[in-house]
């Protein structure tokens, strides 16, 4: 074999092993920070449960701001920023304003991870990891949460209202909108069970109750004992835009698979709930769901992860902010 050869072949094994290298670089890792901020987990996971003793509410939350980041932009902790004169956030959108909260809780893990480990862990991670310790504290699999997350620099109210599915979504937006994410149906379906936990403003299903499709009546597919609670809950003309409901009634505050269950008995909040028994392949998996929830847990953290890796920043891509709510300067 030539000297010629010899050297083509080394340098092809050399460029192959670069490239492998920096695949493997790429990727976010479990246990990122463990040399260099090996608390950050811990610090995280403690300033949940902290808030989540002052107002359990705190955890659903937290569970959905993870879920509206990564839908806009990826997972780069845009949806902390706050507005400013000249740009309106993602967290002023109307889809996340007034109804998206835990804001506080990231800020105060941030704090104590600034104090400790100096511009090393990002925003777009503490989200991550408030999520899935939000799934633990409420009874959910915990899960471990591949990290290195850059966070992004641009946050843009219009790109919340285009990138997260609305509550009167039919099962076949439902499954376009995150098949255009890199999600599955049954993903799709596994994910929607985070609506377990957690509140909804009146306004999101009120127009199940009330005129209805442009009748006088309410939404056919809603159980009448359920509706007419819902109706005193939320009065029609009331102009209280506070008023919130359980989204699980049963059990507002545990992951379980109530959300199915209540599916089953027509009583999902949102149309893009109850929308799930209309499609033969989705109303099996809310079927499945409804009676193994030791599965559906499995299958939800499994999603979490997949969700998590969504447009994610890594690299020299992004920054590390050092207030979560503004880009460095």
């Amino acid at each position: 074999m030539s000297s010629k050869r010899v050297t083509w072949l080394s340098l092809t094994w050399v460029l192959v092993f670069l490239c492998l290298s920096v695949e493997l670089e790429a990727q976010l890792q479990v246990g990122f920070y463990r040399t260099s901020c090996g608390l950050a987990e811990f610090i995280v996971k403690d300033e949940v449960g902290k808030g989540f003793m002052r107002d359990s509410g705190v955890a659903p939350g937290l569970v959905r701001m993870h879920f509206h980041d990564c839908f806009v932009r990826g997972c780069d902790g845009s949806v902390l920023i706050d507005s400013t004169p000249s740009n309106t956030a993602e967290k002023d959108s109307p889809a996340n304003n007034p109804s998206l909260r835990g804001f506080e809780v990231i800020d105060r893990a941030k704090a104590r991870l600034e104090a400790m480990c100096k511009g090393v862990v990002s925003c777009a991670d503490i989200v991550a990891f408030a999520a899935r310790d939000s799934v633990e504290i409420t009874g959910g699999l915990g899960y471990d949460v591949p990290a290195g997350r850059r966070d992004g620099r641009i946050s843009l109210a219009s790109e919340a209202s285009t990138n997260l599915p609305p509550p009167t979504f039919t099962v076949d937006q439902l499954t376009q909108f995150f098949s255009n994410k890199g999600l599955t149906q049954d993903e799709m379906v596994t994910l929607s069970g985070a609506h377990t936990i957690g509140r909804s403003h009146c306004s999101s299903f009120s127009n199940r109750l009330y005129n209805f499709n442009g009748t006088s009546g309410q939404d056919p597919t809603l159980d009448p004992q359920y509706a007419a609670s819902l109706k005193t809950q939320c009065p029609q003309g009331s102009t209280n835009t506070n008023l919130v409901v359980p989204m699980n009634p049963s059990s507002p505050s545990i992951t379980d698979v109530g959300y199915y269950v209540d599916i089953l008995r027509n009583r999902g909040l949102f149309t893009s709930d109850q929308t799930l028994l209309t499609d033969t392949t989705t109303a099996t998996q809310v079927r499945q769901n409804a009676g193994n929830p030791f599965l559906w847990k499995n299958k939800f953290a499994s999603a979490m992860v997949k969700m998590g890796q969504l447009g994610v920043l890594i690299g020299e891509a992004g920054e590390i902010r050092a207030n979560c709510r503004v880009i460095n300067s």
